[in-house]
């Protein structure tokens, strides 16, 4: 089955996925964003590109099939994004909110935004069945909806402290690639 759920928190991808590998991603940090998240993406895009990937990312000033996009104003998110279509192409903008950010340090931005980058090209919460794990709280399954939550093979079958795609993250926190998030990227791309 397509829509695998299995009640821990493991390496998830969306049904969809970007192909035509190998691939760059083009994108684009709006303008009307602070400086800060400039260097954020840049960071965020040197974690992908340095696992020597078949999807790589590239910043443009202009264009781009993502674009970093201030959230509206009151959000109630640090930042959003979708996941691939069924044309198989990245989703094509995340929302960043800057106000909740501003005072978070540089690792949580670039954390944030590559986060963000994941689920454009298809990648779920590792947590999407229990977002207590990184959340707190009730626990709170996502369910698979209409996108899918399939397990990705090699990744744990329990829970995987410090990955790049769980659900929530504190103002202080880095997450760089874990081990099971690189087996995870490698598997995909």
């Amino acid at each position: 089955s397509q829509f695998i759920r299995i009640g821990d928190e493991e390496q998830y991808r969306t049904t969809n996925t970007v192909r035509a590998l190998p691939r760059t991603i083009y994108v684009r940090v709006s303008t009307a964003l602070p400086a800060t998240f400039f260097t954020a993406t840049d960071a965020a895009i040197a974690r992908y590109n340095a696992l020597g990937l078949l999807i790589k990312f590239q910043r443009v000033t202009a264009g781009g099939n993502i674009v970093i996009n201030p959230a509206p104003a009151g959000a109630g998110y640090l930042a959003s994004a979708g996941f691939p279509s069924i044309t198989d192409q990245p989703y094509n903008q995340v929302l960043v909110n800057s106000n909740s950010l501003v005072n978070c340090s540089p690792g949580t931005k670039t954390s944030v935004i590559a986060h963000e980058l994941g689920h454009c090209i298809g990648f779920r919460h590792t947590d999407y069945a229990n977002r207590s794990y990184s959340c707190g709280g009730a626990p709170v399954n996502e369910g698979a909806g209409s996108v899918g939550a399939i397990h990705i093979p090699g990744t744990p079958t329990g829970p995987n402290a410090g990955s790049w795609m769980l659900a929530c993250i504190g103002c202080g926190t880095d997450r760089p690639f874990t081990f099971y998030d690189r087996v995870a990227l490698n598997h995909m791309y």
